[in-house]
């Protein structure tokens, strides 16, 4: 790609491998992230990006000497998914206190810069709003149409 790619570029190859990983294709090893760079036509920092983006969710993870290797078994929601599910599952109203960011990234084994920006998404979305110095509340209850 000659010019630079557009933003949000890696969260799109982040899905494109997602969907690899969970419709069985490529077994359980990525291809290389040169191979990843040239299929994609993006840079190597594009590439790494979505392979971050994947392993805060869980997806992959970084084998030594081997390079990304695919995480079988578990659950295999993305990051976002799992923590709008969290309103259901944990049986949060409209008004009810969310959980903090340190509870989240203890509960979901993601760093904090995953769970921000799933938080910031869900803001976005009108499922979250955050009152300063009181943290965040549940603002609507997510519906199968709403769900990232």
């Amino acid at each position: 790609m000659p010019e630079a790619s557009p933003r949000g570029t890696y969260l799109v190859i982040a899905e494109t491998l997602r969907n690899e990983v969970q419709s069985g294709q490529g077994g359980d090893v990525l291809p290389s992230e040169a191979d990843l760079m040239d299929s994609h036509g993006v840079s190597r920092n594009t590439i790494r990006r979505a392979l971050k983006v994947l392993e805060a969710d869980g997806v992959v993870e970084s084998a030594p000497g081997i390079g990304w290797r695919v995480v079988r078994g578990g659950d295999r929601r993305s990051l976002a998914q799992r923590m709008t599910d969290l309103i259901e599952e944990d049986s949060l109203s409209i008004g009810a206190t969310y959980p903090s960011e340190a509870k989240l990234c203890e509960r979901f084994g993601a760093s904090r810069t995953a769970v921000r920006r799933v938080l910031a998404q869900m803001e976005g979305n009108g499922l979250l709003a955050t009152v300063h110095g009181k943290g965040r509340t549940v603002r609507a209850l997510p519906t199968p149409a709403a769900q990232p």
